[in-house]
C-alpha cells in the first residue's frame, strides 16, 4: 500500500508540473517565443511520458493492493489527482484555442499582404481593362 501512495504522490507532483508547463506554454504562445516554446513542449513531453509510465506502475500497484487499509488515504490522493487531470485538459483546451487564433491571425495577415501586392501589381491594358502584372517592359539591348 505504501508503494501505491508513493506513487500516487509521484503522478500529482508530475500533473502539477504539467499544469505549470501549460500556463508557460500558454504565456509563450501569446508572445510568440517560437525557441522558448520548442524547449517548453520537449519538457511538457518528457513529463507527459513520465505521467504514462507512472500510470502503468499505479495500475500494477492497485491490482496488488485490493482491499488494503489505507483507502481514505488513497480516494484523497486519487480525488486530487482526476482534479488535477481536469485542470490540465481545461489549460490543454485554452492553449488550442490561443494556437487557433494565431494562426487565423496568421492567414489573415497572409491574405491582407497578398491583397496588397495584387493591388501593386495591377496595371491596364489598353483598352481600360485591369491586367495584373507589371506595368514596366523588360530591358532589351
Amino acid at each position: 500500500m505504501k508503494n501505491l501512495i508513493i506513487l500516487l504522490e509521484k503522478q500529482q507532483s508530475s500533473l502539477d508540473s504539467l499544469a505549470n508547463l501549460l500556463e508557460s506554454e500558454l504565456h509563450l504562445i501569446s508572445s510568440r517565443d517560437a525557441e522558448a516554446l520548442t524547449k517548453v513542449l520537449n519538457n511538457k513531453t518528457q513529463v507527459l511520458d513520465e505521467i504514462a509510465d507512472t500510470d502503468r506502475a499505479i495500475e500494477t500497484a492497485f491490482e496488488k493492493t485490493e482491499g488494503a487499509e489505507d483507502d481514505d488515504k488513497v480516494e484523497e490522493l486519487l480525488k486530487a489527482i482526476r482534479n488535477a487531470v481536469s485542470q490540465c485538459k481545461f489549460r490543454t483546451e485554452i492553449n488550442q484555442k490561443a494556437v487557433e487564433q494565431g494562426q487565423l491571425r496568421l492567414e489573415h495577415l497572409r491574405s491582407l499582404l497578398l491583397e496588397t501586392r495584387a493591388k501593386e501589381t495591377m496595371t491596364y491594358d489598353k483598352g481600360g481593362k485591369p491586367r495584373g502584372g507589371s506595368s514596366k517592359k523588360g530591358i532589351s539591348a
